[in-house]
This record gives C-alpha cells, structure tokens and sequence, in this order.
C-alpha cells in the first residue's frame, strides 16, 4: 500500500508534459483508473457545495466567532502549526480557544496539540462531527463574546466582562483542516498552501493533489505561504501571480518552521540545543506530508551526514518499519564507523511514542518547530493578527447571520 501510494503521489506532482519521461509503466498503468476516480470526486465535490449553498444541507452556525484552518491541497501546508499559533495567541490574550478536528490518522496531530498546548486554557475537541463536538464543550463550558483583540490589552464585550469567570468560557472555535468541511459556518477562511509544493499537477484528487479548483481560493480571507524562506524568490512571485489571478485583494502572509530544541525519546520534558546534532550522522524518520522541508531543516543545523527515510503522511509505524530503519542505521553505522542518532517530527513521535523504544540501543531524537512570520512586503504577524481582529469584531451579530448562499 505504501508503494502504491508512493506512486499515486508521484504522478500528482509530476506534469502531464513530463508524463513519459519521467514515469515508470507500472506508474503510467495507474493513470486512466486515477483519472476516472478524480472525475467522480469532482462531481461529487461541487455537488455537495450546491447543496451546501441552496439550503438543501444545513450549516451550523455557532454562538461564537469561527476560524477556519485549511488548505486545497493534501498534508504538509503548515495548518496544525498554524492552528497551535492561534490557539496559543487567544490563550494569551485571555480568549478560550476550541479547536475542533477530525482526529485523522490515528489523531496524531490532536495529540500533538495537547502536549505543545498543555498548561494553555485551549480546549481540544477531536471527532468527525465537528458540530456536534463544539455542541458539547460548549455546554460543558458555556461561551462568551468578545471584540477579537489579539494583543496583551484584552477587550471583551460588556455582556462577557458581567459574566461570570470568562476566562473559562470558550471564546472562539477554530476549525483544523476546515476548508472543505461545510457543516460548520465560519467567520474567517485561513488558507494555507505549501510553497515547495503547492498545486502539483493542478488536477483534484486522486489523479493530483488538489481537494477543490484553485478557484475555491476565492472564498479565502487570509492566504499564508507557508516554508516560504526554503524555496526562491521567483517561486514566490509565481505563487502570488496564481493567487491574484483569483483574488486580487486577499492578504497574503509567509510562515516557517522555526526549530526550537529536541528531546530525547521518552522524555518530552528534556531540551536539547539544536547544536546537539552538529558533527553527527543523522537518520531523519517521517510520516508527513511535507517530508522535504523537515530533511532540509536538519541539514542546517551541521550534522555530517543526514540520510532519510519517508513515509506517507500519518503513516503508521509498524515492526517491519522498525527493521527496516534498524538496517539502514547499521548500514550508516558500517559506512561512517559511529554511531546514527535519529531524528523524528513532533507529529510521528507523539502518534506512537512507543513505537521507537524498539530501537534502542540507537538514540531517538525529536524535532521541536514553532511557526513564525517571515516579514514580506510588510507583511508581519502584528498585521495578521490585526486583520483576525478586524474580522471578528464584524462578525459579533452572527446569531442573526443566515447561511450565504
């Protein structure tokens, strides 16, 4: 399964142009078959948004302001980082955030959410019925309603400032991975997209890696270029170019992945300096969806050799992976006569930390990353954090907002 989706994946990013140059005939086979499927999602695709738009499916609409984190493409566009972004900067500002997501993949990013999340006041709702989840935390914690401000100078509502303990009442919910799921209204559309792979092929899926037309950047209030400081200039021209020619006014802003520290497997507590892995031979693990910008990452703090090994995104990690990677670490060993250090993402390791005690005796390390603003065209994280506020203060009379068509 896992070739498989290796090649489904290869022929999402390569062009139709460059089709028989650069496939193999097994991966060629798979086109006419990939082809069909991509036409029946697309049908169902807009099919479902008419009947979204025309009432005939039902929206909710929360009494509380509703951010939307989401994307056009498959994994790797920086959405949960930017959602543990926001959740952190509400929680900082005395706003109790919600966040609300499907739990996909053996629910590895909520997990990785509560832990780099932990002693905030953020709440984690995890399940597919996303509404139903908001329903019953915010019955369990009651709500309040505020005027948006991110900063340090909180500013609330006078019907919130007389309720009781607002601090504990959810203030705001923010949907991860929610661009395509229609159920929940929303009051501001993050869209993240992936600089180093951002439209493949431009075909939906599963014949490319599209979820909905680039045209669907239209309903987008925010745009992030995200990993914008590992690919050139050019190629974030180019990006802006194809986003203008579908919104000429939406804002957009450009994100990392600033590395933090490590820590050692089976202690999330310890902090080692990023220069802990200079002058080492270094074995990068990963089951995400961009797993090139975190080899890219490690290869920047000086080790001596990193070698790597990729996975699907949310990839379980099954025995056999575990031999597998035991093989190629004796095999560096042999080659460089020391000792391999391993190095993994927050993501795989929080969603089966056990998995890696099997490797001992070789050290497992795991990569801490925080997203940040990379200032372009004037365009910071205090600018971003403006134009949330600004959208949510006009958003205050959604209880008499009918779903738009």
């Amino acid at each position: 399964m896992e070739k498989v989706g290796s090649a489904v994946k290869k022929i999402a990013y390569t062009p139709p142009s460059k089709r028989l140059s650069t496939l193999s005939p097994p991966q060629l086979s798979l086109i006419p078959l990939l082809s069909f499927a991509s036409t029946l999602y697309t049908f169902a695709t807009h099919l479902r948004r008419q009947l979204y738009r025309f009432n005939v499916l039902a929206q909710l609409r929360l009494p509380i302001p509703v951010i939307s984190v989401g994307n056009l493409t498959w994994g790797g566009n920086g959405k949960t980082p930017m959602v543990e972004f926001l959740a952190r900067s509400f929680s900082d500002a005395g706003i109790l955030p919600l966040i609300l997501t499907r739990g996909y993949g053996g629910a590895d990013e909520a997990k990785m959410l509560q832990r780099q999340l932990q002693g905030t006041s953020a709440k984690i709702g995890v399940g597919s019925n996303r509404a139903a989840i908001a329903a019953g935390f915010l019955e369990q914690y009651g709500y309040v309603n505020y005027h948006g401000n991110l900063s340090s100078e909180e500013q609330f509502s006078e019907e919130s400032i007389e309720s009781l303990s607002y601090t504990s009442r959810i203030g705001v919910a923010i949907l991860d991975d929610g661009m395509q799921h229609l159920s929940v209204r929303r009051d501001l559309e993050i869209v993240m997209v992936n600089a180093m792979m951002p439209w493949g092929n431009h075909q939906l899926l599963p014949l490319g890696p599209l979820r909905e037309p680039l045209t669907a950047l239209s309903r987008a209030d925010i745009i992030v270029i995200h990993h914008a400081d590992l690919v050139l200039e050019r190629d974030i021209e180019a990006l802006e170019s194809t986003i203008r020619e579908v919104k000429k006014t939406v804002p957009i802003f450009y994100t990392k992945m600033a590395p933090t520290h490590l820590f050692e497997r089976g202690d999330v507590s310890s902090k080692i300096p990023l220069n802990g892995i200079c002058n080492t031979i270094v074995l990068c693990i990963s089951g995400i969806g961009s797993p090139n910008s975190f080899v890219q990452r490690i290869e920047r703090m000086g080790p001596i050799h990193v070698d790597h090994l990729d996975f699907s995104d949310h990839h379980s990690f099954l025995l056999k992976d575990i031999e597998m990677v035991r093989r190629r670490l004796q095999a560096l060993e042999a080659k460089f006569s020391a000792k391999p250090i391993v190095v993994v993402t927050e993501k795989d390791y929080d969603r089966a930390p056990e998995v890696f005690e099997h490797l001992k005796p070789y050290e497992v390390l795991v990569l801490c990353c925080r997203l940040r603003f990379v200032v372009h065209k004037g365009n910071t994280e205090v600018c971003f954090k403006r134009i949330i506020s600004e959208h949510l203060k006009s958003g205050l009379s959604w209880k008499n907002i009918a779903p738009s068509n």
